[in-house]
């Protein structure tokens, strides 16, 4: 029986940890890959304590102190989640039992730290470019386009956003959308319009992503566009593309435990507590508005602590 799992280990996992450890609890983190989302991030700028860091360094670092505090850290996949009641007609939560693949875990409190994950154009190239020159992060990643081209696929708040702040970042900066309308708020729009370094290429999808394949960085060098009103094709030669289309969160383990709203992100009080006693949520899976590191670690070590407090409570 553990005290707490965490379920997720990124940022947010790793941090509930570490608060988790400190208390004393019997702390397990289970995540299906190392880092979280911070693995589609190249280099971080914005984390305190270091001017510039790179993902795999940042992550590293977490899981060395999370294990030197004696945190048991599994790769693997929760598949499913289920409270256990011991009197179940008060629909009090006795315990939580998890399962894996292979294995079945019992703990008393619950962590999710699960994230969002980015939706992809799934297009050629795609995949083999993230982290050089493809990014999910204008936030993130646009300082390293200092004076540089490039392109952000999408027409809603979160593209547009990008591509006003890579404007202020970045030499030229094309904003390529689908449809001949955005669906942006007025006001982002017309922020973007007054923009002289922003190009729109509406109308228009990205196909391909083309890079330098024979060196060894292997950085993305222009991208394939089809007009879908002319049929015309054509080719832009970019430094950086920034894909800004949504991301999805990945709550579907707790979609019949904990209350969502209609993006489908855990709804969280003040102490990061879900709609179900014993469980906790942090980081971007909640509807935290801001989505980044440092908040995800701030909510995750109110989730730990919130976590200590519940059992303590609970046993008196």
């Amino acid at each position: 029986m553990h005290d707490i799992i965490i379920i997720g280990s990124g940022p947010a996992g790793m941090t509930a940890g570490i608060y988790a450890a400190r208390r004393g609890m019997k702390a397990l983190i289970i995540g299906k890959e190392l880092g979280g989302q911070i693995i589609w991030a190249s280099e971080i700028e914005n984390y305190p304590g270091f001017n510039l860091i790179s993902n795999f360094d940042l992550i590293n670092k977490m899981q060395e102190q999370v294990q030197s505090l004696g945190v048991d850290i599994k790769t693997n996949e929760v598949k499913k989640i289920k409270p256990s009641y011991a009197k179940a007609a008060e629909g009090k939560v006795d315990k939580f039992i998890l399962w894996t693949d292979k294995d079945k875990f019992e703990a008393k409190t619950i962590i999710l730290a699960i994230g969002l994950l980015p939706r992809r154009l799934n297009i050629p190239g795609e995949r083999k470019f993230i982290g050089k020159g493809v990014s999910y992060c204008a936030n993130c990643d646009g300082p390293f386009y200092k004076d540089k081209i490039v392109a952000v696929a999408g027409g809603g708040n979160s593209a547009l956003d990008a591509a006003e702040v890579l404007s202020k970042i970045a030499k030229k900066v094309y904003l390529i959308h689908r449809r001949k309308e955005f669906r942006a708020f007025k006001v982002l729009i017309n922020k973007v319009k007054v923009r002289n370094n922003i190009e729109f290429v509406l109308d228009s999808e990205i196909k391909e992503i083309i890079g330098d394949s024979m060196s060894a960085q292997g950085k993305l060098k222009k991208i394939k566009v089809f007009n879908n009103k002319t049929n015309k094709k054509s080719e832009l030669a970019v430094d950086g593309l920034f894909i800004e289309i949504g991301r999805i969160a990945n709550t579907d383990l707790a979609a019949d435990l904990a209350e969502r709203d209609k993006y489908g992100q855990i709804i969280v009080n003040e102490k990061c507590q879900t709609s179900l006693p014993g469980m906790f949520a942090a980081g971007d899976a909640t509807q935290v508005p801001f989505k980044q590191i440092t908040i995800a670690c701030g909510q995750a070590a109110i989730a730990a602590l919130a976590a200590y407090q519940y059992i303590q409570l609970k046993q008196v």
